[in-house]
């Protein structure tokens, strides 16, 4: 739990879905993340926690999970995703803060975090909260921006960019946009209490020259061939890791808590969901919890 949060990028009220994914010649990225995820993620379990969901891209590889919970900060992008997922019972569509998540300790099997971290101010806090809720032996499947790819030391070296990519700090391009050094980010990792079990490089075939000369799926196929031995080098834009966290046993109390007092006593009730420890109501919008920031008992709105 935090009283303050450190900046957050929202892409409420965008057309993320439309204007960076579909019909914009990201079919490549888009099936290279897919089987990595696949190769990486354990197959089932309990409940899998996607963070930083969007409306639901990767959704269809977590067959497997008992519970799904889809979140992100931006409630446009999980209505999106309600529109796709919202009639299969397993899942849940949560907007919430990354740094805050609502969820109990030791409550989920599996985090999968895929175009997140290079948006995070505080790398180190959002890895706190991600150890606190998984369990013990929980795979943590995290994708993140390489500052160390190929495409850059050409770059750097030939002068044409003035930046490093061999200095360990993140590089901040955009505002709220980072690419990060692998050693930083393991470095980051390990002081989380995390633990790296195997790494994929990919995306390496992002450039358009690829793309105009051999289809989507046949760049993936390769990217696929190339990941587990390029991962030593980490000349790729994008690495993709399963970690686990070494934590001591122990279990849940119910899926959701209290972001405001970190209680675990919620009251569920067809507007959501009010602490029983603070009194702090956090409504169920039309389909989707929203624990980003409480409401007065009389200004909660109805479910839908």
């Amino acid at each position: 739990m935090t009283t303050t949060h450190p900046p957050i990028i929202d892409y409420e009220g965008s057309r993320y879905r439309t204007d960076f994914w579909e019909g914009r010649g990201r079919e490549y990225e888009d099936l290279a993340e897919r089987y990595a995820l696949r190769r990486l993620l354990p197959p089932s379990g309990e409940v899998l926690i996607e963070a930083g969901a969007g409306f639901g891209r990767l959704a269809d590889l977590y067959q497997g999970y008992r519970r799904v919970v889809l979140v992100d900060y931006s409630f446009s992008l999980l209505q999106e995703a309600r529109q796709r997922w919202g009639d299969d019972p397993r899942f849940l569509f949560v907007a919430a803060s990354l740094y805050d998540l609502p969820f109990t300790d030791h409550s989920a099997a599996a985090l999968v975090m895929v175009r997140v971290m290079h948006h995070l101010h505080s790398p180190a806090l959002a890895l706190r909260e991600i150890g606190r809720v998984l369990h013990t032996q929980g795979a943590f499947l995290l994708e993140y921006a390489n500052k160390r790819h190929l495409k850059a030391i050409l770059r750097y070296l030939a002068g044409r960019q003035a930046w490093s990519p061999f200095a360990l700090p993140p590089y901040e391009f955009v505002r709220l946009n980072y690419d990060f050094h692998p050693a930083w980010m393991q470095a980051e990792l390990r002081q989380a209490g995390f633990t790296v079990e195997q790494e994929l490089a990919i995306s390496h075939f992002r450039l358009p020259l690829f793309k105009r000369v051999a289809s989507p799926q046949r760049l993936a196929a390769l990217d696929a061939l190339l990941s587990r031995p390029a991962a030593a080098l980490k000349l790729s834009p994008s690495i993709m890791t399963r970690c686990r966290l070494s934590k001591p046993e122990g279990s849940a109390s119910g899926l959701f808590r209290c972001p405001a007092c970190a209680g675990v006593h919620l009251l569920a009730g067809p507007r959501g969901f009010t602490c029983a420890d603070c009194a702090a109501q956090w409504p169920l919008i039309e389909g989707v919890y929203d624990f980003r920031l409480p409401v007065s008992r009389e200004t909660a709105p109805t479910a839908s």
